[in-house]
Parts: structure tokens; sequence; C-alpha cells
């Protein structure tokens, strides 16, 4: 399990990429580069990290859940996620 500031600073970051989205996308449409190298740096979308929503965890994360392979394995198993059983043949 990630620490708690870790999570806090991935909290911020998607914050400040979605409060100057707009704001980046017509300046990299004018062309003004010092503009955007004005800009808070964690305000850039490249600076988010995928993690899971449960731990926090950065690896073995899984998109179209949006939560890692081991917490993603337990709620399977438990039946917590519509659709999903375990494979037998």
């Amino acid at each position: 399990m990630a620490k708690e500031s870790v999570k806090a600073r991935q909290r911020k970051r998607e914050k400040m990429v979605a409060k100057f989205a707009a704001k980046r996308a017509t300046l990299k449409a004018e062309g003004n580069w010092e503009a955007l190298d004005a800009l808070p740096k964690n305000s850039s979308a490249v600076r988010l990290k995928n993690r899971c929503q449960i731990t926090g965890r950065p690896r073995g994360y899984m998109r179209h859940f949006g939560i890692c392979r081991n917490i993603f394995r337990d709620m399977a198993l438990d039946g917590k996620i519509p659709g999903v059983r375990k494979a037998s043949w």
C-alpha cells in the first residue's frame, strides 16, 4: 500500500491538470511556449501516474477497472465486480 502522502500528491496533480487543461490546450495551439513554461509543472498531464484507486499501488494497474491486479483478484473472487469470474476450462 502506498503512503498517504504519495496518494495525496497524486490527487493534487489530478486537480491541477483538470484546472489548467483548457489553458494549456490554447497555449499549445498558439505556440506560446514561454507562457507554457510559466505554468506549474504539476499541471502537465504527463506527470500523472496510473495508480490503484484503493491502495495507490503504481504497478500492475488495470486501466479498465482503475485498480491494481491484487485488488482486482480479491474483488473478483469475492464477486464484487459484475461479470467477472474465475476462468475454468
